[in-house]
């Protein structure tokens, strides 16, 4: 893969966060052919996600600025002192487990040093998942902000520049912790926000946002509802459901106090998502993943979590053969819970996890036990 670093100039009184940028392609590095109308007009695909690197990013904003600051004409550098490094430039369709561990030991070994916050740009496609990822993994409570854009950067009215400004300031803020999403100037959970639209600069949703920010101004959400937090968060408080959380019993939902460790990862165990629906009775796609050596399977069942009886007939043979077998929903919204036959037979709820975040899940759960109990702890948990 290719890898740059850069680092900027830094005097004895500079006193600014030192932000690192780890950078792995996407749109955000993307460039479009601006002889068809269609990419004139911001609405074509024709382009090429990854062309870009990070140094070339940020020479352009440096030299062209973009819109949405050209009144206050900050420049990143009254940011940050800003040092990068090239990990992929990628389509983050092409997102391997590869570039993960690789992502995991840079910040590791990024936050050794005087380093403040992190950002990485990312294509949007995988983005809530590699996020996700990191928020399992990091054993770091400095912040991690993950930055994407949704139009490639020689386009007119590119988000990715403005997108990237706010990533930084976020990161350089006293009070950011943990991993966060930076998009659209909202600040989303890694663990609920998802990609809802395939176009809209605004493409990512969550029940709750941690706060935004906008023109590199940061502003955190002062309180949350009870509901949008995980369990470990509800069960350290004593509030109803109807009443709202601080954002002090955000921050160590935000840094997982009890990360999952892959320092010494070769490999993440293969584990892969079926799609259920109507006449979805033949379990091929199960048996197939499973002979080509699939440890665990996510199933993204209809509704709140139904499956085909004869496909999940064929899913209780896996499970008694070792696999282990996660239920998910298509719908994206609410909870997945199973009926107390399902449990006894060995399938694991996702919970409000939709099947993509419970496959990263469920991945690293398999680097610890295949104990069906606590694998649903963990699902409750995280």
């Amino acid at each position: 893969m290719p890898k740059s670093t850069k680092t900027s100039s830094k005097s004895q009184k500079d006193t600014k966060p030192h932000i690192a940028i780890l950078a792995t392609g996407g749109t955000i590095a993307g460039l479009a052919d601006l002889s068809t109308k269609e990419c004139l007009a911001n609405h074509s695909d024709e382009y090429s996600a990854g062309v870009l690197s990070i140094d070339e990013i940020l020479d352009s904003l440096a030299k062209n600025g973009y819109k949405k600051h050209k009144k206050t004409k900050k420049s990143l550098q009254n940011l940050a002192r800003i040092s990068t490094k090239q990990i992929a430039n990628i389509d983050s369709v092409d997102m391997s487990d590869e570039v993960w561990l690789t992502l995991a030991r840079e910040i590791e070994a990024v936050f050794s040093g005087k380093v403040d916050g992190i950002v990485i740009t990312h294509g949007t496609d995988t983005l809530e998942e590699s996020a996700y990822f990191l928020h399992l993994v990091a054993k770091t409570q400095k912040p991690i902000v993950l930055v994407g854009a949704m139009r490639p950067a020689n386009v007119p009215n590119s988000d990715g520049g403005k997108n990237l400004y706010n990533a930084i300031a976020l990161a350089a803020h006293k009070d950011a912790k943990g991993v966060m999403i930076a998009m659209a100037g909202q600040i989303l959970s890694p663990r609920y926000a998802s990609k809802a639209h395939t176009h809209k600069l605004n493409a990512f949703c969550a029940p709750s946002v941690i706060g935004s920010v906008r023109n590199g101004k940061v502003k955190f959400a002062k309180s949350l509802k009870l509901s949008t937090l995980p369990n470990l968060a509800k069960k350290s408080t004593n509030l109803s459901k109807s009443k709202k959380i601080s954002k002090a019993f955000l921050q160590p939902f935000l840094q997982n106090p009890e990360p999952f460790c892959v320092r010494d990862c070769l490999a993440l165990p293969k584990v892969d998502i079926l799609y259920s629906y109507s006449n979805d009775g033949s379990a091929i796609a199960a048996k197939a993943f499973f002979a080509s050596g699939a440890q665990g399977l996510v199933i993204a069942g209809s509704g709140a979590g139904s499956i085909h009886q004869a496909h999940k007939n064929a899913l209780k043979e896996l499970i008694l053969q070792g696999v282990v077998v996660v239920v998910s929903s298509r719908i994206n919204g609410g909870r997945v819970v199973l009926k107390e036959a399902d449990k006894n037979s060995g399938f694991v709820s996702a919970g409000e996890l939709n099947p993509q975040k419970a496959r990263v899940l469920l991945m690293l759960c398999l680097t610890r036990t295949r104990d069906q109990a606590k694998i649903q702890e963990y699902f409750e948990t995280y």
